[in-house]
């Protein structure tokens, strides 16, 4: 049995007061939490996709807490909410809502201006959204569903992400996670090359 609480390294870190952010009683392991978030991550993907909005549209921090609302709201009472304490990974709490607008007023700009092909403007969205971490989980796997939907409305196919589940093999975890870190200091070629690997 994998200890419900047990992260990779590069992980928000989860707490054991998280346990009472469950909804379903029946998680109690990795794999349960594992499992639920992913038939609820479908369910969110779903509900994004049978809107047809602009791309415009879905850049916005109103669409983006939705939408993880949508994700992980079946198994989180946090989702949808931003964060309020500082973790790991991302800006500190207070600046998330200052943070995401400046973002996807960003993004707009990109998007009318043409400042970029489809992939990098969508791979720009996601590294963005990563290092801002505006929630308390779940931030990867969002900002990889938000940059799907970019590259959607944009009429591009969304990404690979690697072909696999970046929960489950480490191999491919620690590319991404390499990835991003070069985005970090302002090289985006690896992000760019692993979102279509």
């Amino acid at each position: 049995m994998t200890d419900l609480f047990q992260q990779p390294d590069d992980a928000t870190d989860l707490s054991p007061d998280d346990r009472k952010a469950l909804r379903q009683s029946w998680i109690t392991t990795r794999a349960d939490l594992n499992k639920a978030e992913a038939q609820n991550i479908l369910n969110g993907a779903a509900w994004a996709r049978r809107r047809r909005r602009q791309p415009t549209a879905i850049l916005n921090d109103e669409f983006a807490t939705k939408l993880h609302k949508q994700m992980f709201g079946e198994v989180w009472s946090w989702a949808g909410k931003y964060r309020d304490v500082n973790t790991n990974i991302g800006v500190d709490h207070y600046l998330i809502s200052t943070e995401l607008p400046s973002l996807f007023s960003d993004a707009q700009y990109w998007l009318q201006h043409k400042s970029y092909e489809t992939d990098e403007l969508a791979t720009r969205l996601h590294h963005r959204l990563v290092s801002i971490h505006p929630f308390p989980n779940g931030n990867g796997r969002h900002s990889r569903l938000m940059a799907d939907l970019l590259v959607d409305r944009l009429g591009g196919v969304p990404f690979t992400w690697g072909g696999s589940s970046l929960v489950e093999v480490s191999e491919l975890r620690k590319s991404y996670i390499a990835a991003l870190k070069a985005a970090d200091k302002h090289d985006i070629e690896p992000l760019l090359r692993f979102v279509r690997s």
